[in-house]
């Protein structure tokens, strides 16, 4: 799993899982004593946590889609994994700058005694006003937005690429020619098979996507009404709402890895793989195959080439 696209779905999984380790347990006790018992210190680190993992895995998902769109609608594949790498790094360093300032009190977070965790709440402040936009058009609205048009232009391709491939048929003859060793036709094979590949891991990452979109247009547009309006702020209910919105944002973090195990073998192979290791009581699972392939490998069989 050493890919560009597995580094960056590792790191994904990465934050996802630090979201609900450090975040979860304390809104979840929070939700059950109805009051934050943790301290005003904590509060603040708790949230700087939250916001750094929530923009870290936007961040991620937002550098998937648009090699996604590089790699099938301008057909440039360029994300190593020594860029995704620094990608990563590049990432993780900017969510940090963008979160720090909430676990210095600036802007200053409500603790009010019904919400899970600090919140945004409503202020007339000019900053922190500022703040609340900013931090919500990174970990939200310009990532959809970049997202969404990346997305429509994959599905665009893909369309007129099946169109083209029903209306010529013989193109079909290419992995037949590469068979009999044809070999001005290999290349062309090859690169079918890899965009046919990566095409198929796109789907993946547009059930991401939806799942993203789902889980956070509600929360994200609720805090921003929040900060503008007083008399939404200060409704009875807002925390009750509040809460139950919060937690479909922790329902993304959870439902990310199932996607993984469904939709990708590697993911799925090496978790079977490992649940004996760490679960005694589950049963040894039958061997996997296991080789390293690289995508761009040809392998000599007697007199002709096969693309693995």
């Amino acid at each position: 799993m050493r890919s560009a696209i597995n580094i960056l779905l590792a790191s994904l999984a990465f934050a996802d899982m630090l979201l609900a380790v450090l975040n979860m347990p304390f809104a979840l006790i929070t939700i059950i004593t109805t009051r934050w018992i943790f301290g005003d210190i904590f509060c603040r680190v708790s949230a700087m946590f939250f916001w750094l993992f929530v923009i870290e895995g936007v961040a991620i998902l937002l550098i998937i889609s648009i090699d996604r769109f590089l790699i099938i609608v301008q057909r440039q594949d360029k994300l190593t994994p020594c860029r995704a790498k620094i990608l990563i790094v590049i990432s993780w360093a900017a969510s940090f700058v963008v979160a720090f300032p909430l676990s210095v009190g600036n802007p200053n977070l409500q603790i009010p005694s019904r919400a899970p965790q600090c919140v945004f709440g409503y202020s007339t402040s000019p900053g922190y006003q500022a703040y609340v936009i900013i931090i919500l058009l990174i970990s939200f609205f310009i990532p959809f937005l970049v997202m969404l048009y990346s997305f429509m232009g994959i599905l665009n391709t893909v369309r007129h690429n099946a169109v083209r491939i029903h209306s010529h048929p013989d193109s079909i003859c290419l992995s037949q020619a590469s068979k009999l060793g044809l070999m001005s036709l290999q290349r062309p094979f090859q690169m079918n098979i890899d965009m046919s590949f990566k095409t198929r891991a796109f789907t993946t990452i547009l059930i991401l996507f939806l799942v993203f979109i789902v889980c956070w247009a509600p929360f994200t547009t609720y805090s921003l009404i929040a900060t503008f309006s007083s008399h939404f702020y200060y409704k009875h209910n807002f925390f009750e709402i509040s809460t139950w919105l919060l937690w479909l944002c922790y329902l993304k973090s959870a439902l990310n890895p199932l996607i993984y195990y469904w939709r990708i073998k590697k993911f799925h192979d090496a978790c079977l793989d490992l649940m004996p290791k760490y679960f005694k009581f589950l049963p040894q699972l039958p061997g996997h195959t296991r080789r390293r392939i690289r995508p761009s490998a040809i392998y000599v069989c007697g007199e002709h080439r096969s693309v693995v």
